[in-house]
């Protein structure tokens, strides 16, 4: 079972920007990112796995969607997933790029220190074969498509889940639940769309 932990936000968003302004060479490895968090816990590891997939960087969407699921597998399994897995913590990200992730993420908590607090508690309690794992996983998924500005909604969700989960707040949890469903409809709106438009006209025309 994990429960949630209150991270201490303030504190935290203030690290993650002075850490941000000492960043002038890279590159720069997610293990290193995740240290700078202080005591690794679930919610900070999905907001550090969720927050370089709404930038524009190369591939990353692909790798850490496939980390977000094998994470979400972990916790179905009942594993301990506190800690980065190795292949995860040595990707790397030049200094621009990490320098812009621990910025987004100063601002998330910073954000979230002024408008969480501790409620519904119950929702942000995880156990084996929990609803965060399946909601994790799909997210994960939708990530790992090449779709258009497919990675922006989920990975803005899995940001408010972790969240919810590192400050104990359900509210927060039940956002990430809002934006997941927006993400999968969004999702299957431009599948359903390129089919339409793309690949069935072109069946039509080969036959």
């Amino acid at each position: 079972m994990i429960r949630p932990v209150t991270t201490h936000t303030p504190t935290l968003h203030r690290r993650l920007r002075e850490a941000a302004d000492q960043l002038t060479e890279g590159p720069v490895s997610l293990a290193h990112l995740a240290r700078i968090h202080g005591s690794a816990m679930h919610g900070t590891l999905l907001v550090l796995l969720a927050t370089p997939c709404v930038l524009p960087i190369p591939g990353i969407g692909n790798v850490l969607g496939l980390a977000l699921m094998a994470m979400a597998l972990a916790l179905w399994r009942g594993d301990d997933c506190s800690t980065l897995p190795r292949r995860i913590a040595e990707i790397e990200l030049s200094a621009q790029w990490a320098r812009r992730v621990l910025t987004i993420l100063a601002r998330a908590y910073e954000w979230a220190g002024r408008w969480s607090r501790q409620r519904l508690v119950r929702l942000v309690v995880v156990r084996r074969r929990s609803w965060l794992a399946g909601n994790l996983g799909l997210m994960g998924g939708v990530i790992f498509l090449p779709i258009p500005l497919g990675n922006v909604l989920p990975a803005l969700a899995v940001v408010l889940l972790g969240l919810g989960l590192a400050l104990g707040d359900g509210l927060a949890v039940i956002a990430g639940w809002v934006v997941a469903a927006a993400a999968v409809t969004y999702t299957v709106a431009v599948c359903a769309g390129a089919w339409i438009w793309l690949i069935a006209p072109l069946g039509v025309w080969l036959r």
